[in-house]
């Protein structure tokens, strides 16, 4: 077993080389023996290798001597979503994200959402599942298949919507994945929303373009399709529909942060004065504005399981990060990004404004992207950058501080 499948939020690799069915049955095995779970939850995307991971994960964690609640095709925020609505001990999504059809994985929680990642059972798990000795249970678990849950999802979801005036038309690219299981959300509302798919088929080998929002080129036939439609709205999901992009009514690609932003202050109305997370790398204007709405922001690092973990140590009711992971109380602290774009959808239609002119206010600073440089002592600047910001004071620059004057 490669020990680099084991990442800092989840594992993930190439199949069959890095995982498959045996290397997926020792980490089952692994799982159940670290968090002592007596019942998981276990969902799949549409990947070809995923049938052949869920069967050897299944049967690690049998013989391990916990049951199995087979949710079937998902997505992952609706495992998630099982992972606190149903009677289990945690939740196991096969998916590989947005990585390319050669890859698997598995993303791992505990019951009510609760990442397993860096520092926090992940190098547990590795370790026992690389030493690969376990001891025969006394009694192996059974498999019992749910195929309610999705339907309990969408009725869960679809309650949040609010009917406005008149009908939105939007664009939903699903980019092959199971971002398409939420067409059902969307068909809810004949009256107010027309939805117009791009890439709805299931299908892992995403044959039309890479299922990653964050890339703007993967975003350019959705782009194109909003102006042609005259919409109001176009919609990103990528592999596994945790994370979601957006394009505003000019074909425009609307920057995430600015997502983090506008949800944020609608989760201030409901819950004022509440703390918010901020991806560290969020434009300032995202700050600006949220605290003008009443919240606290604190940063948080990138990375889902370490974003989830924060939001439980700060008591932090949303959070957001500059890929486009956008966590909700509702689905206990995870990802939901259906409630995300009907968030948006609910402010379009209160207050009349067109997805554009929502963002206008976050316009307060020249923006260059992300900036990356090649770096020979890799180890050498981070110890550097590490004693330069010792303090913490992140925005605080004087001349003396520049990494530029050292």
């Amino acid at each position: 077993m490669n020990p680099a499948i084991f990442k800092a939020y989840d594992i993930r690799g190439i199949y069959p080389s890095d995982i498959n069915k045996d290397v997926a049955y020792k980490i089952g095995r692994a799982i159940v023996k670290s968090t002592g779970a007596k019942k998981i939850a276990i969902g799949m995307d549409m990947r070809t290798s995923s049938p052949e991971i869920k069967e050897g994960l299944s049967h690690g964690i049998m013989d391990q001597g916990a049951n199995v609640v087979d949710i079937g095709l998902v997505s992952t925020p609706m495992l998630y979503f099982a992972s606190w609505k149903l009677d289990v001990d945690g939740g196991i999504m096969i998916t590989a994200s947005h990585n390319t059809s050669e890859w698997n994985g598995l993303k791992l929680c505990k019951k009510n959402a609760v990442p397993i990642g860096e520092g926090d059972g992940m190098e547990e798990i590795r370790d026992l599942a690389l030493n690969g000795n376990f001891e025969d249970s006394a009694s192996k678990g059974i498999m019992e298949e749910n195929s309610e849950l999705k339907s309990i999802y969408y009725e869960y979801v679809s309650g949040f919507f609010k009917k406005g005036v008149g009908k939105k038309k939007v664009v939903i690219d699903f980019a092959n994945s199971v971002g398409a299981l939420d067409k059902n959300i969307f068909e809810m509302f004949p009256d107010d929303i027309e939805p117009i798919y791009l890439f709805e088929e299931l299908d892992g080998t995403f044959p039309n373009h890479e299922a990653n929002p964050l890339k703007l080129e993967t975003l350019e036939t959705l782009q194109k399709k909003v102006v042609s439609e005259n919409a109001d709205l176009g919609i990103a999901y990528d592999g596994d529909a945790d994370r979601i992009g957006f394009v505003d009514e000019q074909g425009k690609v609307v920057p995430m942060d600015y997502n983090i932003a506008l949800l944020a202050k609608e989760v201030l109305k409901k819950q004022p004065g509440s703390t918010i997370l901020m991806d560290l790398r969020s434009s300032n204007a995202v700050k600006e504005v949220i605290e003008e709405a009443g919240g606290k922001v604190n940063r948080c690092r990138v990375g889902h399981s370490l974003i989830k973990k924060q939001m439980r140590s700060d008591r932090a009711v949303f959070a957001g990060e500059l890929s486009g992971h956008y966590f909700f109380e509702e689905n206990s602290k995870a990802e939901m990004t259906t409630l995300a774009a009907i968030t948006l959808l609910n402010l379009m239609n209160k207050t009349g404004k067109k997805m554009s002119e929502l963002t206008e206010d976050l316009k307060r600073y020249y923006h260059s992207g992300e900036i990356n440089s090649d770096v020979e002592d890799k180890k050498g600047m981070m110890e550097k950058l590490k004693e330069l910001y010792k303090d913490g004071q992140l925005d605080k620059r004087s001349e003396e501080r520049r990494v530029g004057k050292e």
